[in-house]
């Protein structure tokens, strides 16, 4: 008995140590009072209409999104063309150009941020939000690219190749072939880029000057020390992020399924 309760437990263990920090972070978004400890004195949505009615808040969370959404398509777009273009035509040299894409995966943040800033500033261009949405779709597009590599399988070849026998030409067979087809993918790589880029601090703070995004102004609330409109917008953000996950499962892997 002990010993069938045993996975039980590590998983209730592993679940409370993931969720515990958020699930705090949500409490204490709904305290009363000034400070973000116990006891707790609430509920109230004090904190949260005192977020929403900041002006610098808004505009830093209307620009999170603005880059994410903006990042993640250019990201889909330019890696779904680089996908089908390694998958569908031989090119010499193809093996290098697949690793040299996926590369930045294993590069870390600081250091694309860092190599981005130097190349921004001798080229004489001015750090803003269309920066910023360069540097997320640097560290996007191999994501994209081998999410959308990987879903090209024959199938979709073979149905590509009949289309051309049908007289189809090659911009309609990738309209309406090969894109419905991939379009889980496709999808799936779009939702996980506006996840990341949705978030993402430190090339955000790098290459960001007047106009910045929610990370980057939320570190800057925290230098005056923690407080419960903090917690508020840390809910709000793991909020969405949540709702992307739960559009990416019902829209993506349902209707694979």
């Amino acid at each position: 008995m002990i010993l069938r309760m045993l996975p039980w437990a590590y998983l209730l263990a592993a679940f409370v140590f993931i969720y515990l920090p958020v699930g705090t972070l949500v409490l204490f978004s709904f305290q009363e009072g000034s400070l973000p400890v116990p006891p707790f004195n609430g509920p109230s949505l004090r904190w949260y209409g005192d977020i929403l009615g900041d002006d610098d808040l808004t505009g830093a969370l209307l620009n999170s999104l603005l880059v994410a959404f903006g990042a993640a398509s250019v990201s889909v777009v330019l890696g779904f063309l680089a996908a089908y273009g390694l998958a569908r035509h031989v090119l010499p040299g193809s093996a290098v150009m697949r690793g040299l894409l996926i590369a930045p995966l294993t590069v870390s943040y600081l250091i694309v941020g860092l190599g981005l800033l130097i190349v921004i500033t001798r080229a004489g261009l001015g750090l803003s939000l269309v920066t910023a949405a360069i540097g997320h779709v640097v560290i996007n597009l191999p994501i994209a690219f081998a999410i959308i590599y990987a879903s090209m399988g024959a199938q979709q070849q073979n149905a590509e190749r009949a289309a051309r026998d049908l007289g189809a030409s090659e911009a309609q067979v990738i309209r309406l072939v090969t894109v419905p087809m991939l379009m889980p993918a496709i999808a799936a790589a779009f939702f996980l880029s506006v996840t990341l880029s949705w978030d993402e601090f430190i090339i955000a703070f790098l290459l960001t000057r007047f106009d910045v995004t929610l990370p980057v102004e939320i570190w800057s609330m925290l230098r005056s020390g923690l407080s419960p409109r903090l917690n508020a917008i840390g809910s709000l953000v793991f909020l969405v992020s949540v709702s992307v996950v739960l559009i990416l499962e019902l829209l993506v892997f349902r209707r694979r399924r």
